[in-house]
């Protein structure tokens, strides 16, 4: 197949709401070396991407404006001194941004081979949620086989995969949501307990659940939970926040923070370096991709919009409506 000299895809007119997306045309990018050019046929949709389109959350220097940090798709092009990889190959990728588009280029470390079994648009929902839940949880939290997890948000997409992955390997997991249909998607993925936030208590659940406490938490609330994760944390625990849904300023006592010896951490994937990012990706064809070849995790899929749909698909997101991943079929 012949690559064309220009492509569709998604920008960002104006800093604002979702209205702010429309579709237009811009060159197909060139693979830089040590890049590929994939033909995109799934995009995954994040939180990050709305905060972007916000104006909250610039791609780093040299980035596409394109939102979309996921991918899935079929490398139609190499850049020099590129091994490992051939044209033809179907992977999914993170990027650092341009995934709503017919074409992006990835850098090779950040490239994965779409797991056996699966979709690509299931494949799409991969990179930037499985890379976000094992650098966290796994590895800033050190979250260990029969210790507890907390996940707040746990019927996002985040929320889904780090049910799946951490059950999996070993630890309880506790999770809230903000609905009983929530609830029970969770549970039925490995959480052992959900608490419906909108009427439970979520500091005196964790307490009991983890017995003093809970070890790990991850955390996209913020807010009020700052100081309530304190709370609900056993000694020793860690707290990871990676986003601020409920805004990231607040009045907190750090007393027992000190007393019960935490460790309150936090990142954010985008700005990391090609070479962390590849060790991430690394990490995830060891533990993770096993597990999902073998059906033991799998990706939530809440539902899938055509690319020129990517408005309604960003509004869906923000109305937190969803269970699972909200997708672009680039294809469509």
């Amino acid at each position: 197949m012949s690559i064309p000299t220009d492509m569709n895809c998604i920008e960002i007119t104006e800093p604002g709401g979702p209205e702010v997306l429309q579709s237009t045309t811009r060159p197909v990018p060139a693979p830089a070396a040590g890049e590929v050019l994939i033909r995109v046929e799934a995009a995954g949709v994040n939180r990050p991407d709305c905060i972007q389109r916000e104006g909250n959350y610039a791609p780093p220097p040299g980035v596409t404006d394109i939102p979309g940090l996921e991918v899935s798709g079929e490398i139609v092009q190499l850049g020099d001194g590129v091994t490992g990889l051939n044209v033809g190959d179907k992977v999914c990728a993170l990027v650092a941004g341009g995934g709503y588009a017919e074409y992006v280029t990835a850098p090779v470390p950040q490239v994965l081979a779409v797991p056996d079994g699966l979709s690509m648009i299931e494949a799409a929902a991969l990179p930037e949620t499985c890379m976000t839940v094992w650098t966290n949880v796994f590895e800033r939290a050190h979250l260990s086989p029969d210790e507890t997890l907390l996940v707040h948000g746990g019927s996002s997409g985040i929320g889904t995969t780090a049910i799946q992955i951490a059950s999996q390997l070993g630890s309880r997991v506790m999770v809230t949501a903000g609905s009983a249909e929530k609830c029970q998607a969770c549970l039925e993925l490995g959480a052992e307990r959900a608490v419906n936030y909108r009427d439970e208590d979520f500091v005196a659940a964790a307490k009991e659940f983890g017995g003093k406490g809970v070890d790990v938490i991850l955390d996209m609330v913020g807010g009020d939970y700052i100081e309530k994760n304190i709370k609900a944390c056993a000694p020793d625990a860690r707290i990871v926040n990676i986003a601020f849904l409920r805004g990231a300023k607040a009045e907190v006592n750090f007393m027992p923070l000190m007393l019960k010896r935490l460790t309150l951490t936090g990142s954010t994937l985008r700005s990391q370096s090609i070479e962390r990012k590849g060790e991430i990706a690394r990490q995830l064809r060891k533990t993770v991709w096993p597990l999902i070849e073998a059906g033991r995790v799998k990706p939530v899929i809440h539902k899938v919009f055509p690319l020129n749909e990517a408005r309604a698909a960003h509004e869906l997101m923000e109305s937190s409506a969803h269970i699972g991943k909200i997708m672009l079929n680039i294809g469509a």
